[in-house]
């Protein structure tokens, strides 16, 4: 009988009842369990186990090192690492522009701090996984919300990204589409009539030519560069 190995959340945020809730809630699952925790970036970063999680949640706005710091100097250490952590980010407002800053930063996505608790630990399966884009309507809605600046921030590159975009195979192009969209691998093979097999291998592709850490910043660059729009 093949078991799996329960996923391994680190909690970093500065409120300890916020940590001592989401410990309960997390802890109550037979698939999950808190490894580690910090109160601050700074903390974060000088902890073994908690660089050893595979997903931490990362609250944006903290002392003496705030999330986006943090998550930019974890996953920038761990980088050369297979299977390294992957960062969800906390914020407590629906347009926070810390969270774009973090996931531009390397987070995977982010979710309200109100979220409901099914939904949290859904995202965590979810982004453990590594196929979709969590929460695709609030990240949608901040994207939107930041897609000007975006464009902007892209403009100076946007000769390199534009070149990466259309080193895409049409195949590929249609599935970027899509992942923009903030579709999963079998909603993709769904529309598109492939197995989820050959949607996970396009992704991969896809997601080495953009030079993308994974989806969500993959559909930063489909922002960019216009494939995605308001």
């Amino acid at each position: 009988m093949t078991t799996t190995e329960p996923i391994k959340v680190a909690l970093v945020d500065d409120q300890l009842l916020v940590r001592s809730g989401f410990r309960m809630l997390i802890n109550s699952q037979d698939d999950m369990n808190v490894v580690a925790e910090a109160s601050n970036g700074r903390e974060a970063l000088a902890s073994p186990a908690l660089a050893a999680a595979d997903v931490i949640l990362m609250d944006v706005r903290m002392p003496e090192m705030d999330g986006i710091e943090a998550t930019e100097r974890l996953l920038d250490a761990e980088r050369k690492a297979t299977g390294g952590p992957k960062v969800v980010v906390l914020t407590t407002f629906d347009m926070d522009e810390y969270a774009l800053s973090a996931i531009q930063a390397g987070a995977s996505g982010f979710l309200l701090k109100d979220v409901p608790p099914e939904e949290l630990l859904e995202s965590i399966r979810t982004v453990n996984r590594g196929d979709a884009v969590i929460a695709p309507s609030t990240t949608r809605r901040l994207l939107n919300h930041m897609a000007p600046m975006l464009k902007k921030i892209a403009a100076q590159n946007n000769d390199q990204l534009t070149a990466a975009v259309e080193s895409l195979t049409p195949r590929e192009r249609e599935v970027f589409g899509l992942i923009a969209e903030g579709r999963s691998n079998p909603e993709i093979a769904e529309q598109l009539f492939l197995s989820e097999a050959t949607v996970k291998t396009h992704v991969g592709h896809i997601l080495a030519k953009l030079g993308a850490r994974d989806r969500v910043q993959a559909v930063v660059i489909a922002y960019q560069t216009g494939i995605a729009s308001v």
